[in-house]
């Protein structure tokens, strides 16, 4: 094995057992940073010895290739990290990539619903579904992830015990297995309640009829994984969004993460609290909610200030 190998080798192991990445995510940065160490070996140069100016012309080669503004975004924070490892183990005094800022990734704001429709989410949610147990079922669903703006992953894997005996915090498992606490709102509560007495009620009358075991999730179902999918989740919110008479395109789990966040905001909470509440291990990806705050108070007084209107 040569050196350059071993260096990714040893990263991406650390990063798997360190940082908890996933499996893609480590195929991703295996491939691209094999390809930078190719095409280093290529010019007679190595991971070891490369300097500001190979990594520079590197990207330059890439977007030569027609790589993706994304793709080559990913490239160099690839090679950013593994410099930074490598700096961390002493196996190299510097980080030559540090100070690049390449191409960038754009980034979107995110699409906010605003309040009155998430309470037209919820309360048809409340009267959608084929009988009162997918009723109650869709509205602990909604009211659980716009209280606590849970990833839909961890929304719908949530296991029954998290929620066991009315409590104003729950423990959420969430990328890399990273735990953190989350606060209930009292209508989530009250939502989990009911659905906990329905839900308990239907998994007895399942165990004295045919002896099935308990399921260990809040939302069980039939499938390999044992609990309702993220697919049959995203499209039952489009279903109750229609119904709101909200475009479906406009509602998605995710929508709903960043109403949290944003209404939380708006409503003067701290932005370390929402970043602990969501899970992010950087404020800067937090941060994208205070310009989509900006951008809606902006609008707010060009629309409602009486000396910003157009007198002609």
């Amino acid at each position: 094995m040569d050196a350059d190998t071993r260096w990714i080798q040893t990263f991406l192991e650390a990063q798997a057992a360190e940082q908890g990445a996933a499996r893609n995510t480590l195929l991703a940065y295996g491939r691209d940073l094999r390809d930078f160490a190719g095409w280093l070996g290529a010019r007679g140069r190595t991971l070891a010895d490369a300097a500001r100016g190979d990594v520079e012309a590197y990207l330059i080669s890439c977007e030569a290739e027609g790589l993706s503004q994304a793709t080559r975004a990913r490239r160099l924070s690839a090679i950013r990290q593994l410099y930074r490892f490598a700096h961390d183990e002493g196996w190299r005094a510097d980080n030559p990539a540090i100070r690049i800022s390449g191409p960038g990734r754009r980034k979107a704001l995110p699409k906010v619903l605003s309040t009155e429709e998430v309470e037209a989410l919820l309360a048809h949610a409340r009267r959608h579904g084929r009988d009162r147990r997918e009723m109650l079922r869709n509205a602990c669903l909604i009211e659980l992830l716009y209280a606590t703006g849970m990833r839909v992953t961890e929304l719908v894997s949530l296991p029954v015990a998290a929620v066991r005996g009315d409590p104003a915090m729950i423990l959420v498992r969430g990328k890399g297995g990273k735990e953190r606490m989350v606060p209930l709102s009292a209508p989530a509560r009250r939502a989990i309640a009911a659905w906990l007495a329905e839900r308990d009620a239907a998994e007895e009358e399942a165990r004295q009829t045919t002896g099935a075991a308990p399921s260990r999730f809040l939302f069980p179902a039939r499938g390999q994984a044992g609990h309702m999918t993220r697919q049959a989740f995203f499209l039952l919110l489009r279903d109750i969004a229609a119904a709101a008479g909200i475009r479906p395109e406009r509602v998605s789990p995710h929508v709903l993460r960043h109403a949290f966040a944003t209404h939380l905001l708006a409503g003067g909470a701290d932005l370390r609290a929402i970043q602990m509440m969501l899970g992010h291990s950087d404020i800067s990806t937090t941060e994208i909610y205070t310009h989509v705050l900006d951008d809606t108070l902006r609008d707010l007084v060009l629309s409602r200030h009486p000396l910003a209107k157009d007198d002609g």
